[in-house]
């Protein structure tokens, strides 16, 4: 019998689905971000524009892209 494991222990648990190489790729860039210290959201589109990682449609990350982008992947 499997163990009983506690949903909020899950980081995972509002997934539908594995995440795309490319989603991975923009965590790795945000979490990069954070990790130098960009909390505001301004920051955070600077630090995006200065990774690899360009939105779905190409081009640079702006405010708008960034949280629609966000909105459409339910963060």
């Amino acid at each position: 019998m499997n163990a009983y494991q506690f949903p909020y222990l899950s980081p995972h648990q509002s997934r539908t689905r594995e995440p795309t190489d490319w989603e991975l790729s923009l965590a790795g860039a945000i979490e990069a971000a954070f990790s130098k210290g960009f909390y505001e959201l301004d920051e955070l589109i600077d630090a995006l524009n200065g990774s690899r990682v360009r939105p779905p449609q190409g081009g640079k990350w702006t405010v708008e892209t960034f949280t629609t982008l966000m909105h459409e992947l339910g963060a």
